[in-house]
């Protein structure tokens, strides 16, 4: 069992990330915590793990969770053995096997005879048959650390087990591997993902946000139906909180229009009338201190209508309040774009892919390239750009606007502020008040401006470069996606998933992400081998 109480944490400068969690994880329960970028997910899973301590509160494990997580790259000075926690005992095991039956040895290997045997099994499992445990963790790909350490739970077998972000790196029969394990495990799990196939295999879902811990009893999609309850109850508040604003402003103007006529009445009697000079002072005096007072109940009651509403709107959905208009590149649907024949890419004498490839593209297919990690995806989809020069085979391009988009938005240039990158794709002239209105429909406010691209978070730059792409005059003919969504969060993919879905040119995209290849209506395949 995993237990919070009142578990608080701040960052080493102070800042609070979040306070007051309370959280019970019974043995045997698979649960996702999930949230917004920033939201305080891993740091969360770090504290259950014991990698941190909270500011306040109490955090107890009936076991020593085996944690996995976002960036195995913090193992890469480290070897397979010592990521795995077992370089002691497979020293020890050596040890005695060439004669040394020391005590300090036995305590340590603690009669696991088996552990070498285990590691090349769980190894196995993961299709990692040719890493070897004294081999550096640098030496592998990121989906390889990812493996290594997901054959550690073979290995321990531990009670506890809390994972972060991890399908990230992984193709899809690794990520059917990591699927089954989920379904058919006997631990408690712990996941934080945005994999929205893997989410769904929880039964539990504890969303983590400024208003602390919400508990969702179903899957993914249980509580994203629930989810959208509750937006369309937002909006139905947004709506009536309009409509009263509306109402109260009319009410204010009528009010005032009123007092405005009665004083104007009572001016013009009293000038019939002859009165003093000093009594038509006092009269109006008197009228215009009515008059203010006047507005100024009215003005309290608008300002706290105007007050909710606002905060009623920060409430909404991001994406509902984002503006996605791409306009169609022109290009006719159908045309041929690219042409590659007999095309192949060969390595160390060694040739890529088993057969030459022969792919057409054209304007308006959406075109998923699937495959296992080192099939070449991302070496096709730089010979498509022009960036490689194939073996074998020609390929043909007309004349046309790519954009190709990775998992780092490499795009954005680090250097360049929001407002300048913004501005260097301005080629059709828009003012500086036209950018900025752009800008803020893709939810970067006056604040962020002057923010260079180095401080922007991967959803920070996903969005920034969906703006420049509505600020150029000239649409893209062809968008390329490369593995788009994995340092997004759920609302970020949402996002995306949004704007390629209103997207009308040419899509093609690398991603192990079957949910949002579905999404985004990608119906032909192209399986690399």
């Amino acid at each position: 069992m995993l237990l919070l109480q009142g578990v608080t944490y701040t960052h080493p400068d102070r800042t609070l990330l979040f306070s007051g969690i309370d959280l019970v994880i019974h043995r045997y329960d698979k649960a996702a915590v999930i949230g917004n970028n920033g939201a305080g997910k891993s740091t969360l899973l770090q504290l259950m793990a014991g990698r941190l301590l909270p500011a306040a509160g109490v955090i107890k494990a009936d076991a020593t969770p085996y944690y996995i997580p976002q960036l195995a790259e913090w193992y890469n000075n480290q070897t397979v053995a010592e990521a795995l926690q077992v370089h002691q005992k497979l020293h020890a095991l050596q040890q005695i096997l060439e004669g040394d039956v020391s005590e300090v040895h036995l305590t340590q290997l603690n009669d696991d005879w088996t552990v070498e045997e285990r590691c090349k099994e769980a190894l196995s499992y993961w299709g990692l048959d040719h890493v070897v445990l004294n081999q550096p963790m640098a030496a592998l790909s990121g989906g390889q650390r990812t493996k290594v350490l997901l054959a550690g739970i073979l290995i321990h077998e531990p009670e506890i087990v809390l994972l972060d972000e991890p399908t990230n790196h992984l193709d899809a029969h690794s990520r059917q591997l990591l699927y089954n394990y989920i379904q058919e495990a006997r631990q408690t799990i712990v996941v934080v993902s945005h994999d929205k196939a893997l989410l769904n295999m929880l039964p539990v879902i504890y969303e983590l946000s400024r208003k602390g811990i919400t508990v969702y009893g179903g899957n993914y999609d249980f509580y994203a139906a629930q989810k959208e309850l509750e937006k369309n109850a937002l909006q139905w508040e947004v709506k009536s909180a309009e409509k009263a604003l509306r109402k109260a402003k009319e009410v204010e103007r009528e009010a005032i229009e009123r007092q405005q006529k009665l004083d104007a009445r009572g001016k013009r009697k009293q000038e019939k009338e002859g009165l003093p000079t000093i009594a038509m002072n006092t009269f109006r005096n008197n009228a215009e201190k009515s008059t203010a007072r006047m507005k100024d109940v009215h003005e309290e009651k608008t300002g706290a209508l105007a007050e909710n509403l606002q905060q009623l709107r920060k409430e909404l959905p991001v994406a509902d309040t984002m503006k996605l208009a791409f306009a169609y590149s022109g290009v006719h649907r159908g045309k041929l774009l690219v042409t590659a024949r007999e095309v192949n890419m060969q390595f160390g004498g060694r040739y890529l892919w088993k057969q030459p490839l022969h792919i057409e593209i054209r304007s308006g297919e959406r075109i998923a390239v699937k495959g296992q990690n080192g099939s070449g995806k991302t070496t096709l989809l730089r010979l498509l750009l022009g960036q490689l020069t194939p073996t074998s085979g020609t390929i043909e391009r007309t004349e046309m606007k790519t954009v190709y988009i990775d998992q780092d938005y490499s795009l954005i240039q680090p250097g360049l502020t929001v407002y300048a990158q913004a501005q260097t794709y301005n080629d059709s002239g828009l003012q500086e008040h036209e950018i900025k209105s752009r800008l803020s429909r893709f939810l970067f406010t006056k604040e962020d401006w002057d923010k260079p691209g180095s401080a922007l978070s991967g959803g920070e730059r996903m969005r920034l470069l969906l703006c420049i792409m509505t600020i150029s005059s000239r649409p893209p003919d062809i968008i390329i996606l490369d593995e788009p969504t994995n340092n997004l969060d759920i609302q970020n993919i949402d996002i995306l998933t949004a704007a390629m879905e209103a997207y009308e040119g040419t899509l093609i995209v690398v991603s192990h992400d079957a949910w949002f290849t579905k999404q985004i209506n990608a119906g032909i395949s192209l399986v690399l081998q």
